[in-house]
Protein backbone atom coordinates (compact mmCIF):
# COMPACT_ATOMS: atom_id res chain seq x y z
CA UNK A 1 0.00 0.00 0.00
CA UNK A 2 1.39 3.32 -0.66
CA UNK A 3 1.94 6.25 1.66
CA UNK A 4 0.37 9.65 -0.32
CA UNK A 5 2.34 11.36 2.44
CA UNK A 6 5.14 10.47 1.32
CA UNK A 7 6.80 12.89 -0.67
CA UNK A 8 9.52 10.88 -1.88
CA UNK A 9 7.79 8.18 -3.45
CA UNK A 10 5.62 9.31 -6.39
CA UNK A 11 3.15 6.88 -6.96
CA UNK A 12 1.47 6.22 -10.56
CA UNK A 13 -1.96 5.63 -11.80
CA UNK A 14 -2.70 2.04 -11.23
CA UNK A 15 -0.69 2.51 -7.58
CA UNK A 16 -3.48 4.99 -6.38
CA UNK A 17 -6.07 3.15 -7.81
CA UNK A 18 -5.02 0.01 -5.93
CA UNK A 19 -5.21 2.57 -2.92
CA UNK A 20 -8.61 4.19 -3.67
CA UNK A 21 -9.62 0.24 -4.57
CA UNK A 22 -12.75 1.38 -6.42
CA UNK A 23 -13.18 1.14 -9.80
CA UNK A 24 -15.15 4.86 -10.50
CA UNK A 25 -11.52 5.97 -10.19
CA UNK A 26 -9.72 4.73 -13.15
CA UNK A 27 -13.21 4.66 -15.43
CA UNK A 28 -13.27 8.86 -14.18
CA UNK A 29 -9.53 8.66 -15.05
CA UNK A 30 -10.35 7.40 -18.82
CA UNK A 31 -13.07 9.58 -19.54
CA UNK A 32 -11.45 12.56 -18.60
CA UNK A 33 -8.26 11.13 -20.87
CA UNK A 34 -10.71 9.90 -23.91
CA UNK A 35 -13.07 13.69 -24.01
CA UNK A 36 -10.20 15.68 -23.82
CA UNK A 37 -6.95 14.52 -25.05
CA UNK A 38 -4.90 15.15 -21.88
CA UNK A 39 -2.73 13.48 -19.41
CA UNK A 40 -2.77 13.20 -15.62
CA UNK A 41 0.07 14.99 -14.01
CA UNK A 42 0.54 13.42 -10.29
CA UNK A 43 1.85 16.06 -8.21
CA UNK A 44 2.74 16.59 -4.27
CA UNK A 45 0.84 19.01 -2.59
CA UNK A 46 2.61 20.58 0.69
CA UNK A 47 -1.31 22.77 1.15
CA UNK A 48 -2.10 22.25 5.26
CA UNK A 49 -5.53 21.00 3.97
CA UNK A 50 -5.29 18.75 1.52
CA UNK A 51 -1.13 17.76 1.81
CA UNK A 52 0.06 14.42 -0.36
CA UNK A 53 -0.32 13.08 -4.12
CA UNK A 54 -3.12 14.12 -6.27
CA UNK A 55 -4.16 13.99 -9.81
CA UNK A 56 -4.16 17.09 -11.82
CA UNK A 57 -6.08 17.29 -15.12
CA UNK A 58 -4.97 19.78 -17.94
CA UNK A 59 -5.70 20.96 -20.89
CA UNK A 60 -4.16 23.77 -22.79
CA UNK A 61 -3.02 24.99 -19.53
CA UNK A 62 -6.19 24.75 -17.78
CA UNK A 63 -6.51 22.72 -14.60
CA UNK A 64 -10.25 21.08 -15.32
CA UNK A 65 -10.05 18.88 -12.24
CA UNK A 66 -7.88 17.45 -9.22
CA UNK A 67 -8.31 14.76 -7.40
CA UNK A 68 -7.38 13.69 -4.15
CA UNK A 69 -7.59 9.60 -3.59
CA UNK A 70 -9.38 8.33 -0.45
CA UNK A 71 -9.27 4.66 0.79
CA UNK A 72 -13.12 3.34 -1.15
CA UNK A 73 -13.99 7.10 -3.02
CA UNK A 74 -12.02 10.23 -4.48
CA UNK A 75 -12.62 13.99 -3.99
CA UNK A 76 -12.75 15.58 -7.37
CA UNK A 77 -11.86 19.45 -6.93
CA UNK A 78 -13.63 22.39 -9.85
CA UNK A 79 -12.98 25.26 -9.52
CA UNK A 80 -16.67 27.45 -11.29
CA UNK A 81 -14.57 30.68 -11.88
CA UNK A 82 -16.16 33.47 -13.10
CA UNK A 83 -16.23 32.61 -16.54
CA UNK A 84 -17.86 29.39 -15.84
CA UNK A 85 -20.07 30.70 -13.30
CA UNK A 86 -22.95 31.61 -15.57
CA UNK A 87 -23.63 28.08 -17.66
CA UNK A 88 -22.86 26.26 -14.02
CA UNK A 89 -25.71 28.07 -12.66
CA UNK A 90 -27.52 27.61 -15.84
CA UNK A 91 -27.57 23.74 -15.60
CA UNK A 92 -27.83 23.23 -11.66
CA UNK A 93 -31.19 22.81 -11.04
CA UNK A 94 -30.91 19.97 -13.48
CA UNK A 95 -28.06 18.57 -10.76
CA UNK A 96 -28.48 16.34 -7.71
CA UNK A 97 -29.46 17.85 -5.32
CA UNK A 98 -26.38 17.14 -3.19
CA UNK A 99 -24.44 18.78 -5.66
CA UNK A 100 -26.95 21.87 -5.24
CA UNK A 101 -26.29 22.14 -1.70
CA UNK A 102 -22.62 21.85 -2.27
CA UNK A 103 -22.62 24.58 -4.36
CA UNK A 104 -24.70 26.81 -2.57
CA UNK A 105 -22.88 25.82 0.53
CA UNK A 106 -19.25 26.67 -1.29
CA UNK A 107 -17.79 30.25 -0.15
CA UNK A 108 -17.34 32.34 -3.00
CA UNK A 109 -14.13 34.23 -3.44
CA UNK A 110 -12.12 36.62 -5.81
CA UNK A 111 -15.06 35.14 -8.09
CA UNK A 112 -14.18 31.68 -7.50
CA UNK A 113 -15.88 28.73 -5.82
CA UNK A 114 -14.07 25.44 -5.06
CA UNK A 115 -15.66 23.01 -5.37
CA UNK A 116 -14.57 19.51 -3.13
CA UNK A 117 -16.90 15.91 -4.33
CA UNK A 118 -16.80 13.25 -3.02
CA UNK A 119 -17.39 10.61 -5.78
CA UNK A 120 -17.72 6.75 -4.88
CA UNK A 121 -20.22 5.78 -7.97
CA UNK A 122 -21.08 6.00 -11.21
CA UNK A 123 -24.86 7.30 -10.49
CA UNK A 124 -25.62 10.89 -11.48
CA UNK A 125 -23.53 12.90 -9.39
CA UNK A 126 -20.63 11.56 -11.62
CA UNK A 127 -22.48 12.44 -14.69
CA UNK A 128 -23.26 16.19 -12.89
CA UNK A 129 -19.25 16.29 -12.27
CA UNK A 130 -18.37 15.82 -15.83
CA UNK A 131 -20.51 18.15 -17.10
CA UNK A 132 -19.07 20.84 -14.97
CA UNK A 133 -15.46 19.84 -15.73
CA UNK A 134 -16.69 19.97 -19.67
CA UNK A 135 -18.15 23.51 -19.38
CA UNK A 136 -14.48 24.44 -17.14
CA UNK A 137 -13.23 23.52 -20.42
CA UNK A 138 -15.00 25.36 -23.02
CA UNK A 139 -15.10 28.46 -21.43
Amino acid sequence: MIDLQDKSLRPDLEEIGKYIRNPVFTEFCQEINNTYNCNEKIEYSGCSLEKGWNTKFKKSGKNLCTIYPREGYFTVMIVIGRKEKESVEEILPECTAELQTLYSQTKEGNGQRWLMIDLEDHEDLYRDILRFIKIRRYS
